[in-house]
């Protein structure tokens, strides 16, 4: 009974063993594919996990990463927190691309990342479901535009209903770049604040970036 307990807990020691490496090489390979400052906390659920990496997929994987930068000369948003938890994560040899089956995710925009890219001073609004941006204009003086936030395709954010004529200025949608290839803007929504972006994917890709635009 004693040398199965041992063999037990040694198995459960070199298991845990595993499962760390598994979330350095994930870690890194979303670093690398992302470009985020600093490596994300990665988890590996489940149990055992040492079978795992021999069959170079992990089963279930749960990433939170910050401050991912905007990508593209357009008008982009920057991501304050990305959560994602991912299903059947493989990775490739040299850790600088991953790919998962399944991806449910959520973004964090906050309202000073939103203030600094669209340069204006946004905040949430009373009505719920929309935000306000104080706009400084030549013959009014500085205004509060309302707008309503909603979700288009191709993984952009708009502001619409604007309530006051003068405020075209966030009258174009922006777009959400930076974030993993294969994701897709379900819901977005005001919180007091920033806006957190609902997102699901099926055989995501996380890779460098790379564009002509």
């Amino acid at each position: 009974m004693a040398c199965l307990v041992m063999a037990a807990a040694t198995f459960v020691i070199v298991d845990r063993v595993a499962a760390g490496r598994a979330e350095s090489r994930t870690a890194e390979a979303f670093q690398q594919g992302m470009g985020t400052p600093k490596r994300p906390s990665v988890a590996v659920r489940g149990f055992p996990v040492l079978t795992e990496p021999a069959s170079g997929t992990l089963r279930h994987v749960d990433i939170t990463a910050h401050d991912i930068p905007a990508r593209g000369t357009s008008r982009t948003l920057p991501v304050t927190r990305l959560t994602v938890e991912l299903d059947d994560l493989r990775t490739s040899g040299n850790a600088d691309q991953a790919n998962a089956r399944a991806v449910d995710a959520r973004a964090f925009l906050s309202y000073e990342d939103l203030s600094d890219a669209l340069g204006l001073q946004i905040s949430q609004d009373t009505e719920p479901g929309r935000v306000k941006a104080r706009v400084v204009l030549p013959s009014s003086g500085e205004v509060a535009v309302s707008m309503a936030v909603s979700v288009l395709s191709d993984n952009c954010i708009a502001f619409t209903d604007v309530r006051i004529a003068q405020g075209k200025v966030l009258a174009q949608p922006v777009v959400l770049r930076s974030i993993p290839q294969g994701l897709h803007l379900r819901s977005v929504a005001v919180t007091a604040t920033g806006l957190d972006a609902r997102f699901t994917g099926d055989k995501v890709t996380f890779q460098p970036y790379t564009s002509s635009a």
